[in-house]
């Protein structure tokens, strides 16, 4: 893709995402629903504005060393990127938890049917 280029849109959907990367806005959606998935923690977080999708992704050193948060990471990433712009709701801040021994390994079509429940039980 050259400069000359507009994105390609997001597969799935068309609403667009935006990164969580102040620490007070992962503080805000940790305060508001939770949902626990066998191979992550979902928090979502209406902000009651029509705005952009935002997320974010962590992993803690519980989950393991660097390369095993990375690859986590690098898993939740994607599931979003696939899933999210069909599943969310505009003005809502979503943030992806990895698990331990759960995340890295899981099936990745289990890992997206899972978000996928996840994301609407949190919308309920």
């Amino acid at each position: 893709m050259t400069d000359n280029q507009p994105a390609a849109p997001a597969p799935g959907g068309s609403l667009p995402l935006e990164r969580l990367k102040q620490r007070a806005d992962f503080l805000r959606a940790a305060r508001a629903r939770v949902v626990r998935a066998s191979s992550f923690m979902l928090q979502a977080r209406d902000r009651e504005e029509d705005g952009p999708v935002r997320v974010g992704f962590t992993c803690s050193k519980k989950v393991g060393n660097a390369v095993a948060r990375n690859r986590a990471k690098r898993r939740l990433r994607e599931v979003a990127r696939l899933d999210l712009p069909a599943l969310a709701r505009p003005g809502w801040d979503y943030v992806l938890i990895g698990r331990r021994d759960a995340t890295a390994t899981t099936d990745f079509a289990e890992l997206r049917t899972e978000f996928a429940r996840a994301v609407e039980k949190a919308h309920r």
